[in-house]
């Protein structure tokens, strides 16, 4: 049993809202991590085409609002759909270089009539088979003016050597039935991505790492004001009230007892790489596991609904 895994934490900010130069980002990063011998390589929330940061400073909730609609339609047609290819060429570099991948991607979901946008978290393994999309349960705050609620489809594991590899967007990490969902099916090395800030990743990377004693890999994106590009629709309402740094990265890596491996990364871009060790999960549940041995299915626990939830049933006669 091969015990030892390389990460890498592709922290980068995307061609915001042009999916053609995100993808062409996305992979230049998985080249050079398939060269530095990664074996699972990571990118950020929402990262393909990028962020919604328009919302915050643009007044987002205005209603009927030719500016949000404009801004709304351009995140539309750069979103992606899954089932046309969109994600062919990733995946044939995933089996190219045999690393697996998680990416953060806003997808426009067929089986929901092919307009609504959906925080998806996708996964690929080492063989460039698509093996799980989880579109974000719940939106945070802002997020749910452009983003719908997902489902449980998702919330699956995967073998990756020795370990059993989860994730989850963001604020759902602080919800603690999908992390028990993902414990419960033997996760040990969980991945939570972010759209990037190392005040979301400092305390909850180290919590989660603590409560499933579990490696924790959280990989956030990066983005400037000039990463705004100028062909935006209403480029000059957008970056009238931006912020210098609208995401600082936070990238970082924690062992199952808790401690850093990699502290976050802040204020940079890269690929930024480290090694875990599946024999420290053993160890570590050893004292705590609270989906075994410290667990009480007698008294409390989950149902899990895995059906992927659409409006149409079709029934053929």
């Amino acid at each position: 049993m091969d015990t030892l895994i390389k990460i890498g934490m592709a922290q980068i900010a995307p061609v915001w809202l042009n999916k053609e130069k995100t993808i062409e980002k996305v992979k230049k990063y998985i080249v050079q991590a398939g060269k530095e011998e990664c074996n699972l390589v990571v990118f950020g929330e929402g990262l393909l085409p990028g962020y919604p940061f328009w919302l915050s400073i643009t007044n987002g909730s205005e209603f009927n609002s030719k500016v949000q609609k404009q801004i709304h339609a351009h995140y539309v047609k750069n979103s992606i759909q899954i089932e046309s290819g969109e994600l062919k060429e990733i995946c044939q570099l995933a089996k190219e270089y045999h690393i697996a991948i998680y990416l953060g991607v806003i997808e426009r979901a067929q089986n929901r009539g092919g307009h609504s946008l959906y925080c998806s978290l996708v996964y690929i393994n080492e063989e460039g088979e698509i093996k799980s999309v989880h579109r974000k349960l719940q939106p945070t705050y802002e997020e749910r003016l452009t983003w719908s609620p997902g489902d449980g489809n998702g919330l699956q594991v995967h073998p990756l050597k020795a370990f059993t590899v989860g994730g989850l967007n963001c604020w759902e990490n602080w919800m603690s039935l999908p992390r028990t969902a993902l414990y419960a099916q033997g996760e040990n090395l969980h991945i939570a991505v972010w759209p990037g800030a190392d005040k979301n990743t400092f305390d909850i990377t180290k919590f989660i790492a603590k409560e499933s004693r579990s490696f924790v890999v959280s990989v956030s994106g990066f983005m400037s004001i000039q990463d705004f590009p100028k062909e935006t629709p209403h480029f000059e309402k957008i970056i009238e009230n931006s912020p210098e740094i609208l995401a600082n990265g936070g990238s970082c890596i924690a062992g199952p007892d808790g401690e850093w491996i990699i502290p976050p990364v802040i204020g940079k871009e890269g690929l930024f790489t480290g090694v875990v060790d599946y024999q420290k999960v053993l160890e570590e549940r050893h004292n705590f596991d609270g989906v075994g041995h410290y667990s009480r299915p007698d008294v409390t626990k989950l149902v899990l609904n895995t059906e992927r939830q659409s409006v149409l049933s079709v029934i053929k006669t």
